[in-house]
């Protein structure tokens, strides 16, 4: 995982349950020993999404582990993260949320220089129907890579 830039984490079901239309990169505020945590790549996007309350963006559902040596001092693994965003950008987002239909879904957790981001995506829902396609698309570009590779060879 180093060998990818700093990725810490993936959210595997945001390209299959959501068709992503932009994204955006966020700071997060963390607390002591988390950053400890992700340096040991013990965190899990599944199921992770922000939320506009306030004027202010929050990451729901972003799990990461507790650091062994904090003991008692370990924050708890699934609170709510404050997202560090500008007021403009946060005020961007709220503007095409209220349009309707779309949610932000966290995509990717990683290490710019020494601070920890997450890139967030303006995601619209997918049917049953456009995960099927998906999955079909996907099996065919398979085929096709495999066969191309087996003519060269």
């Amino acid at each position: 995982m180093k060998s990818e830039g700093g990725v810490i984490a993936r959210n595997p079901t945001a390209g299959r349950d959501f068709h992503l239309l932009e994204t955006i990169e966020a700071g997060i505020d963390l607390q002591g020993a988390e950053v400890k945590s992700l340096r040991a790549h013990r965190a899990n996007l599944k199921d992770s999404f922000a939320r506009i309350d306030n004027a202010q963006a929050w990451l729901h559902g972003l799990d990461i582990s507790p650091y062994p040596q904090a003991g008692r001092f370990a924050p708890e693994p699934k609170r709510v993260r404050r997202l560090l965003l500008h007021r403009v950008q946060i005020e961007r987002l709220e503007g095409k949320l209220a349009a309707g239909g779309l949610t932000m879904v966290a995509t990717r957790l990683y290490f710019k220089g020494s601070c920890v981001k997450v890139e967030l995506a303006l995601a619209k829902g997918k049917k049953a129907f456009d995960k099927r396609e998906t999955i079909k698309r996907r099996e065919i570009d398979r085929e096709i890579s495999r066969a191309l590779r087996n003519r060269v060879k």
